[in-house]
């Protein structure tokens, strides 16, 4: 296992300290991501049409309308706030754990002036860009389906704001997801938070079918404690203009509820995951 040999005693848990060093980790990310952009840029730009032709003009020929909307502008948003998990999750797991385990990256970035901490949140916040670059791509893509189409499935100028929603959600769940991160034993270990965390989030957060036709109780459970269902609600209302009415809560308190929660769950697991990283490097 990888271990970062600065001290004897182990690690505290405290605020993280960082400086400017964090955006020298995200630069060496960018640098390696700009190298492979072809890769990178395929898979991303593949799966909104994927899904799109499969769901939003496959199945959605037999759903007339959902909430009031055309089944396709149902599901547009969904599949951009999926596309910002999937982009800030799997960079700060499988990609994270690659750079620290197998490339030794961590402990050449520790050999230089940048800390534990910073080498951490620079792996976050490039976690974020990966979620925010993933849902301007799938956004790119949604916005010509809609002029080719003649259905314009944005419909509301607040779409200018979804860079921003983009990067903050990306930050909570790439902070979410360095947690798993620093206990996973060996890169199999993912598979239990993407199917035990990721997979339910996918099918219950409003995604494909409206969150409101689940029980009340499942509602609840749903809203209070899936990151993706608070990013669904965002991105649907920067690009449809409203979110669902879940629990006789509308979208002008939902929007608010939604920034909220984001907000407390992403400091909460970038102290955390900071705290655990160090826990596991220092011995």
């Amino acid at each position: 296992m990888t271990e970062v040999n600065l001290r004897k005693s182990p690690a505290k848990f405290s605020i993280p300290k960082i400086s400017s060093n964090v955006w020298k980790v995200w630069r060496r990310n960018a640098d390696v991501f700009t190298k492979t952009i072809g890769v990178n840029f395929l898979p991303s730009m593949l799966e909104p049409i994927i899904y799109l032709f499969a769901f939003g003009f496959g199945l959605g020929g037999f759903i007339p309308e959902v909430n009031g909307l055309p089944y396709i502008n149902f599901i547009a948003p969904a599949l951009v706030a999926i596309s910002v998990m999937n982009g800030a999750f799997f960079e700060c797991t499988y990609g994270s754990f690659v750079r620290m385990y197998y490339q030794k990256t961590f402990d050449a970035l520790v050999a230089t002036p940048i800390s534990i901490d910073e080498v951490v949140a620079g792996e976050i916040l490039w976690g974020a860009t990966r979620g925010a670059i993933n849902s301007t791509i799938v956004l790119t893509v949604i916005g010509i389906s809609g002029l080719l189409t003649a259905n314009p499935i944005i419909t509301t100028p607040l779409f200018i704001l979804m860079p921003i929603i983009a990067f903050f959600s990306g930050l909570m769940l790439s902070s979410i997801a360095m947690c798993f991160t620093a206990i996973s034993p060996n890169i199999d270990f993912f598979n239990y938070p993407i199917f035990l965390f990721i997979t339910p989030m996918l099918f219950l957060s409003g995604t494909f079918f409206p969150m409101n036709t689940l029980p009340n109780p499942a509602q609840g459970l749903a809203l209070t404690t899936l990151p993706l269902a608070q990013i669904v609600n965002l991105t649907r209302g920067a690009l449809t203009g409203a979110t669902e009415t879940l629990l006789g809560l509308t979208t002008k308190t939902l929007i608010p509820i939604s920034i909220i929660w984001i907000t407390i769950i992403t400091i909460i697991f970038f102290i955390l995951s900071i705290n655990l990283m160090k826990k596991r490097l220092i011995r």
